[in-house]
């Protein structure tokens, strides 16, 4: 492609940043459009080159992704790679293997009354569609949105968040050097949001906070635009009398403190059985200790704050509770420590908003139906950790809770399984994507009837009497196992008023 340059990061400070105007960006916008009524990005082999291109985007710059994201969120290189770089390779490759199939027809029977016939849905790309990034995992949410338009032949304007300023930088800089320039606009400047927003769009895809999901849903509606929105809420984790209270404590930990707590699925809060809440929250101490060591702020491991208005909203969440782990918090460094919290009423601020950071309440419950109550009473979560040894037990948690997606004991990783769909449900979110969700999102299933003429009955046409009705309503009655659609089919076009005059 282009180049395989790394930027260096006095280059990247000194790069001007001039924001659009909206006629420059209504031209631009325009051009995409062209490119995409013109076929170029329907063929697979234009979808293929696209995606090969960003793969070997991540294989020649990781060194540049993974330090500005180490420079953002002190990101270590692990998180990096496997929640961002190593995660968006696993989910190009996959759509590489599996787009020749998702491109493909599907096949629909037929009803009897309208052979013959055939029946199929055809997937057709939207147009041009505009992605939002997050800030939290800026290239995985980002450009995984981006894969799944690519893969459904789709053009895009791509808008990395500005908040994680030295990894949007980079990929303003980056990102369009591996990428068909006539189908994709990278706006890496400071083009505002509402002017963007203001544009037509055949999609938008947006990944952020609850809040601003419904100034992107307003917007649009002036042009009755399709949205997907990839919001949040406080996912909760229960933790149930049967359950491996070790294993249970190491995957919370992780799950939580991942990215120090700013991950839209990361475990919100736990509810625990009383008679075992002491012994969870022995085991959560352990884990943070065996992670991060008896000084997280001294631990490569433990990433921090984005800035300082997401530290500052998160302190007063400390004294929400007693803090018997952690608690330690540093506005110069952005950094919190690991913080678990008990003694917190269910009333107090910590669990009225998503947290996003990291601190985690362990609150008591007497049994599970308690717990259970507690979840369905409050919003539907994006996300639903349960912990527990007995599968009766499991199997009843997940009938009476909804939430966009369940781990059992297990906590984030549902995400990384590219065969099942990601997003949210009510407020946490709508629309789902990952593997060929991602595909169908971004595609319009589009329902074909091809109907022969070789027999077309007078049955169908006015004036209608009551033999007519009768024949129809017995034909609406009929059906067939779909392996008889052909053969009927071909009967009725030979002989099909004759086989008609049999019905009465």
């Amino acid at each position: 492609m282009k180049g395989n340059r790394r930027f260096p990061a006095f280059y990247l400070r000194a790069a001007p940043y001039i924001a659009m105007d909206a006629t420059t960006l209504s031209e631009n916008i325009e051009r995409l459009r062209v490119t995409f009524r013109s076929g170029k990005t329907l063929p697979l082999e234009w979808r293929r080159a696209q995606l090969l291109s960003l793969q070997r985007m991540f294989k020649e710059h990781a060194a540049d992704f993974e330090d500005a994201l180490k420079a953002d969120l002190n990101k270590c290189a692990f998180e990096s790679f496997a929640t961002e770089t190593g995660f968006l390779q696993h989910e190009i490759s996959h759509a590489l293997a599996h787009m020749e199939q998702w491109v493909r027809p599907r096949g629909a029977a037929t009803p009897i009354f309208l052979l013959p016939a055939s029946s199929r849905v055809i997937f057709e790309p939207l147009g041009v569609a505009l992605i939002v990034g997050a800030w939290n995992y800026p290239l995985q949410l980002t450009l995984g949105p981006l894969v799944a338009a690519i893969a459904a032949g789709n053009a895009a304007v791509i808008k990395p968040p500005r908040t994680a300023k030295h990894i949007f930088q980079v990929m303003a800089r980056i990102l369009p050097l591996y990428l068909d320039e006539e189908a994709f606009l990278v706006i890496g400047d400071d083009t505002a949001n509402d002017l963007i927003l203001a544009q037509r769009f055949d999609k938008i895809f947006f990944t952020g906070s609850p809040e601003v999901g419904r100034v992107v849903m307003q917007a649009a509606t002036q042009y009755l635009t399709p949205v997907t929105l990839e919001l949040g809420g406080k996912s909760p984790a229960l933790v149930d009398e049967s359950a491996n209270l070790r294993v249970a404590a190491l995957r919370i930990t992780q799950g939580k403190f991942f990215n120090a707590g700013q991950t839209c699925v990361a475990p919100d809060y736990v509810l625990a059985q009383e008679n075992i809440l002491d012994a969870l929250i022995e085991e959560l101490i352990k884990a943070i200790h065996e992670f991060y060591g008896a000084d997280p702020h001294e631990s490569g491991e433990f990433a921090r704050m984005i800035n300082t208005k997401q530290f500052d909203s998160l302190v007063p969440y400390l004294k929400d509770g007693q803090v018997v782990c952690g608690g330690e918090a540093r506005r110069d460094e952005l950094f919190i420590a690991p913080t678990i919290l008990k003694n917190v009423s269910p009333d107090a601020p910590v669990m009225q908003k998503e947290i996003f950071g990291p601190i985690l309440p362990v609150l008591p419950v007497k049994n599970m139906d308690e717990a259970l109550a507690f979840v369905q009473q409050r919003e539907k979560p994006l996300a639903f950790y349960v912990f527990s040894e007995d599968r009766a037990m499991i199997e009843r948690i997940l009938k009476h809770s909804t939430s966009g997606g369940v781990c059992v004991n297990d906590t984030i990783n549902h995400l990384v399984v590219p065969g099942l769909p990601f997003g949210g449900v009510g407020r946490s979110g709508m629309g789902k994507y990952h593997g060929e969700w991602g595909f169908r999102e971004f595609s319009n299933a589009r329902a074909v009837l091809d109907h022969a003429t070789s027999f077309d009955p007078a049955l169908r046409y006015p004036p209608y009497d009551d033999a007519k009705t009768n024949q129809m309503k017995k034909l609406m009655e009929m059906s067939f196992p779909a392996i008889f659609e052909r053969p009927l089919g071909w009967l009725l076009s030979h002989w099909g008023e004759k086989i008609l005059g049999l019905i009465r």
